[in-house]
């Protein structure tokens, strides 16, 4: 094909095959991609496709059942409880998570130990969540011998108020004393110049407290009232005596004893080592009470994984796991920010506070944007702590979405609920997914 031109005819030439932006031929583009295309299509499209036809089916996957699996999720007791879960999820994880990731990065920046710190910090992200789901779960036993969270929280709690050592203590056969509300109470008045009687037994002899030693018959004193309160059991058929003092037998070191009158206390004392006691003549005619604050049980601490508490619990589990992320993230976006602003800040006065508040974080707001953004996505779909984490007893308390979504589909064989829930969570996630995805172009064209 020629064309006319003012010297005559000069020859096009053939089209060129348009290629590519970094040069390749699409074609030659279009068969390098294609294993990745059809590993995407059947591992994520096709089940995105699946699911939301699924979702309008009954359970039996024959009869068409419109939006009804989806009213499900609005009228089902253990799905609003998973979405309600979900909201606090979504709320308190994330924000707790970049914020300690925020103060772990700001402090250590300028330490010498700072790296070694971040390390410590960023390890349990090596750990999967099914480790860390069993490892949080000794840590929130309710017993303190196994539990670390109630032995810190006994420990803290019993420097203020310490427990009763005889928690166990109960009425043996042919007793003086009557149960009184939780603690126990002579049956008849004492006399001044009586040496009183107050024998317990079922505490065991491992379990008695440091101060206690053999127990001895008080003896009586003129104008007071004097007694003995003691354990009254001594190992072996035969060998002790009911009621009486013998040698092998504690006192009962430290317990309460109050004299009461008319309902009121007149006099109080504590039991010595040996179990021995004295009270004064206010206690003349009066009965004795040994109080229930000598009964008590010991206290347990916290049930962590109990309903009320079962979530927060997992959330803070959550947060061990993910604050290391966040900190790296944002140490890393410190290390890029210009030091000269922060140097002319504090030049003009500005103190610590004022440059963190109006000048470092201002410039990390993208990095935080994208952490608090990457976390939400994370937590929308939480199913591995929970999981392990929450004992069956609780489990219905701390159910979230993705729990439910298993539950529904595996364990109760619902999937046409299951495939509702699932979609509904894509519907949660995809506008976070967005909001990403245009913050990242907003930046590039920066």
């Amino acid at each position: 094909m020629t064309s006319a031109t003012a010297g005559g005819t000069a020859p096009v030439p053939p089209a060129r095959k348009r290629k590519s932006v970094t040069g390749t031929r699409r074609t030659v583009a279009a068969l390098f991609l294609l294993p990745a295309l059809v590993l995407l299509g059947a591992l994520v499209v096709y089940p995105i496709g699946y699911s939301v036809v699924r979702s309008f089916y009954d359970q039996s996957g024959d009869g068409f059942a419109g939006i009804d699996n989806y009213k499900a999720l609005f009228s089902d007791d253990g799905i609003r409880t998973a979405l309600k879960n979900n909201i606090i999820w979504v709320v308190f994880a994330p924000t707790v998570a970049t914020a300690l990731g925020l103060i772990f990065a700001v402090l250590t920046e300028r330490v010498s130990w700072g790296t070694a710190f971040k390390l410590v910090v960023f390890m349990p992200m090596a750990i999967s969540m099914l480790a860390s789901g069993i490892i949080f779960r000794l840590v929130y036993d309710q017993d303190p011998e196994k539990g670390i969270a109630n032995a810190v929280w006994v420990g803290v709690h019993d420097t203020f108020a310490s427990s009763s050592a005889f928690p166990k203590a109960h009425l043996g056969r042919e007793s003086p004393l009557k149960a009184d509300g939780g603690g126990f109470v002579t049956r008849d008045a004492v006399r001044a110049g009586q040496s009183v009687s107050l024998p317990l037994v079922g505490v065991a002899p491992d379990q008695m407290p440091d101060s206690a030693k053999k127990a001895v018959r008080a003896s009586t004193d003129p104008g007071k009232v004097t007694g003995t309160a003691w354990q009254d059991f001594t190992r072996g058929k035969g060998v002790g005596k009911l009621g009486q003092v013998d040698p092998s037998e504690l006192g009962y070191s430290g317990m309460r004893i109050e004299a009461v009158k008319d309902g009121k206390v007149v006099d109080s004392t504590t039991v010595g080592g040996d179990g021995t006691f004295t009270l004064s003549a206010k206690a003349d005619g009066a009965l004795l009470r040994l109080p229930a604050d000598n009964f008590k049980e010991p206290y347990n601490g916290l049930d962590w994984l109990g309903p009320s508490l079962v979530t927060p619990a997992i959330i803070g589990s959550y947060i061990w796991m993910w604050a290391g992320f966040a900190m790296v993230l944002i140490a890393a976006g410190l290390a890029g920010m210009p030091r000269e602003l922060l140097e002319a800040a504090r030049v003009d006065g500005a103190n610590e506070w004022q440059v963190f508040r109006r000048i470092t974080v201002p410039l990390l707001a993208p990095v935080l944007s994208v952490v608090a953004v990457t976390l939400m996505i994370n937590v929308l779909k939480v199913f591995d702590l929970v999981f392990i984490i929450a004992p069956g007893s609780s489990q219905d308390d701390a159910n979230v979405l993705a729990l439910e979504l298993y539950r529904k589909g595996f364990a109760e064989g619902q999937p046409g609920i299951a495939s509702a829930i699932a979609v509904f969570l894509l519907l949660l996630v995809i506008p976070v997914m967005l909001f990403n995805v245009r913050r990242l172009r907003r930046e590039v064209r920066r």
